[in-house]
C-alpha cells in the first residue's frame, strides 16, 4: 500500500525556517520523481517545487533562494528546507508523486507563518 507521510509542519514567525519531511512507503522510492505543494485556504493547490531521480530541482519563482528541496533515497524521505519564511508561505504543505498518470499525495502538514 503505498502511502506518503507529511511531518515538520508548524507556527513560525515571518524570518523563520521549517524543515518539512515526507516519508515514503510502499514504493520503490528512488525511481520516482517527487514534488511538494501546497494550498492556502480559498486558494488552489499550487507547486513548489520538484525534485527527480537525478536530484534535479525545479522551483516557483515565489520560493526561489529561500527553499530547498532534496531527497534521502535510503531513508524513502523527502524534505523541504524552508527559509526566510513570509506569512504568504502559510499553507497546508503536501508531498506528492505520480505512478502510471495516477497522483499520490500525503495528509498534508500545516505551516503557518505569522508574528
Amino acid at each position: 500500500q503505498v502511502q506518503l507521510v507529511e511531518s515538520g509542519g508548524g507556527l513560525v514567525q515571518p524570518g523563520g525556517s521549517l524543515r518539512l519531511s515526507c516519508a515514503a512507503s510502499g514504493i520503490i522510492f528512488s525511481i520516482h520523481n517527487m514534488g511538494w505543494h501546497r494550498q492556502a485556504p480559498g486558494k488552489q493547490r499550487e507547486l513548489v517545487a520538484l525534485i527527480d531521480t537525478g536530484r534535479i530541482t525545479t522551483y516557483a519563482d515565489s520560493v526561489k533562494g529561500r527553499f530547498t528541496i532534496s531527497r534521502d533515497n535510503s531513508k524513502n524521505t523527502m524534505y523541504l528546507q524552508m527559509n526566510s519564511l513570509k506569512p504568504e508561505d502559510t499553507a497546508t504543505y503536501y508531498c506528492n508523486f505520480n505512478r502510471r498518470g495516477y497522483d499520490y499525495w500525503g495528509q498534508g502538514t500545516q505551516v503557518t507563518v505569522s508574528s
